[in-house]
């Protein structure tokens, strides 16, 4: 079983940075493609980022695609997402997501997840 903690939320203004983390416990952490998600109040959870076991590939949503980065490292179980020039529509409970592949990833790679984290709080202020 794996346990996903997500840490580094706040507060931040608009145009500022924040960095993520989600340590993972367990020691087949390399055996997962990691990924990040998204709950706006009233909204549905949404894909933010996508990360290969590796490390070697990933993927964004268009929505942050140039002002997020996620990486990993596996020596640390710990999936990271640097989030800059942010805005305020990106204010809402982030979530770490796990899934067991080895596959190439793509898009879709986490449209199933095997583990969740319980979340943290991004809060933009304008």
């Amino acid at each position: 079983q794996v346990q996903l903690v997500e840490s580094g939320g706040g507060l931040v203004q608009a145009g500022g940075s924040l960095r993520l983390s989600c340590a993972a416990s367990g020691r087949t952490f390399s055996s997962y493609a990691m990924g990040w998600f998204r709950q706006a109040p009233g909204k549905e959870r949404e894909f933010v980022a996508a990360i290969s076991w590796s490390g070697g590939s990933t993927v964004y949503a268009a929505s942050v695609k140039g002002r997020f980065t996620i990486s990993r490292d596996n020596a640390k179980n710990t999936v990271y997402l640097h989030m800059d020039s942010l805005k305020p529509e990106d204010t809402a409970v982030y979530y770490c997501a796990a899934r067991a592949t080895h596959s190439v990833l793509v898009s879709t790679t986490l449209r199933t997840v095997d583990h969740w984290g319980q979340g943290t709080q991004v809060t933009v202020s304008s």
